[in-house]
């Protein structure tokens, strides 16, 4: 480590993209980096295949990275697992309530989609939305602060777990499959004004056999719309393994008529080439495309499932030991040569100490107002002098 020099741009890039920290978060971001320049490149191997259909040609096997993309997409990575985890510990201390889908195992996709893609591009998930969230521009605080019903929370305390927005993400979606049909009108929109942006619209195998799925692959075929529709394939939906409640797994070949790709879903560059090339695709003119991500849940379907009961402990290991995404990306970093071991662990250091000052920031923040609770229910502009209350006699004066 004799070769040092100071170059924290990687870092900073990362942290201040994902929403300004507080001061107290900025100390961790102070630390020296090998002697390898940020925009020094390295190539690598797709290892599982892509799968296509529909296609004569599909993105990339061999990929390219600089530097510093690899620490951007390993730190955010790291970041968001810290920040699940955390919710995990909050759940279990009663400050939780309610719901709460941890994508603990799945972080490759969000990352990995996020850095193909550019913030005039649209993202709609289901209720596994915390680290969408995070990516998109929500703080680590914010969503934290969400999930406990607090006033700095992202959604004001108002949405918690399952609706949390950001920029151009919207939402978090608590009904099944709903925000698919949503996504392709997102689309439809980019469509209609001209734009190059698409839409990427995430829904879990679980919710691929909804007839609304099916419903908006008809209209962005039928108008061509810019729309691509993710399937967070992690194995099962809700305690039901895929093979059981579905007679075809092939998940990118259900669009018919609408081009597919299946895609390691656990290899964050695998991820991002996949969606580079979907973006490239859906806003040449060619219509939708539908992506697989095969993917892997360490944790039950929410916090009130243990997980343990429709599947084996060891499985869950061996997905852990053998395709988890941060070791998958931190063994190519090292095997390349773009940073050593020690920084990779400073990484890491950073950010349990980055989650660990949100966690205490989140807990500081005070319950919403009573009033809060009938904000925002209206446009700006057209709230109403009264709205009525839960009983029919309850009147609660809007202005």
């Amino acid at each position: 480590m004799s070769s040092l020099v100071k170059s924290t741009a990687p870092l900073r890039s990362a942290l201040f993209s994902l929403g300004r920290p507080s001061s107290k978060l900025l100390a961790c971001s102070n630390r020296a980096y090998a002697s390898v320049a940020p925009s020094e490149s390295f190539q690598f191997d797709i290892t599982v295949p892509f799968e296509l259909h529909k296609l004569d040609e599909g993105p990339s096997t061999s990929v390219t990275a600089t530097r510093e993309e690899l620490l951007n997409m390993y730190t955010l990575m790291a970041k968001m697992r810290r920040m699940e985890t955390a919710a995990d510990a909050l759940y279990k201390q009663k400050l939780i309530r309610g719901f709460c889908h941890l994508n603990i195992g799945q972080e490759a996709v969000s990352v990995g989609m996020e850095a193909a893609i550019d913030k005039n591009d649209a993202v709609i998930s289901a209720y596994r939305c915390h680290g969408f969230t995070m990516v998109r521009g929500g703080s680590v605080m914010g969503i934290l602060a969400e999930l406990m019903g607090r006033k700095d929370g992202v959604t004001k305390g108002k949405g918690g777990s399952m609706h949390m927005f950001a920029h151009n993400f919207y939402g978090g979606n608590g009904i099944v499959g709903a925000q698919v049909p949503i996504g392709a009108g997102i689309a439809f929109a980019q469509h209609y004004r001209g734009e190059k942006s698409c839409t990427f619209s995430l829904y879990g195998d679980g919710a691929a056999n909804q007839g609304q799925v099916f419903e908006a692959y008809n209209l962005a075929k039928l108008w061509d719309l810019p729309a691509v529709f993710v399937c967070e394939n992690n194995q099962y939906g809700m305690g039901t393994a895929a093979n059981r409640a579905a007679a075809s797994t092939r998940y990118y070949t259900r669009g018919d008529y609408i081009p597919g790709i299946k895609v390691n879903g656990m290899d964050v560059l695998a991820v991002r080439e996949a969606c580079r090339f979907a973006k490239e695709y859906s806003t040449s003119g060619k219509g939708p495309l539908v992506i697989e991500m095969t993917t892997y849940r360490y944790g039950g379907h929410s916090m009130s499932d243990p997980g343990t009961t429709y599947r084996t402990r060891e499985e869950i290991q061996h997905m852990r030991s053998q395709r988890d995404p941060i070791t998958g990306l931190k063994n190519r970093i090292l095997e390349s040569g773009a940073a050593e071991e020690s920084e990779l662990k400073a990484i890491d250091k950073e950010m349990k100490a980055y989650v660990d000052q949100a966690v205490i920031e989140a807990k500081q923040s005070p319950e919403p107002n009573v009033e809060e609770m009938w904000t925002e229910v209206y446009v700006k502009g057209t709230e109403p002098d009264f709205v009525r209350g839960v009983e029919s006699q309850e009147i609660i004066n809007y202005r």
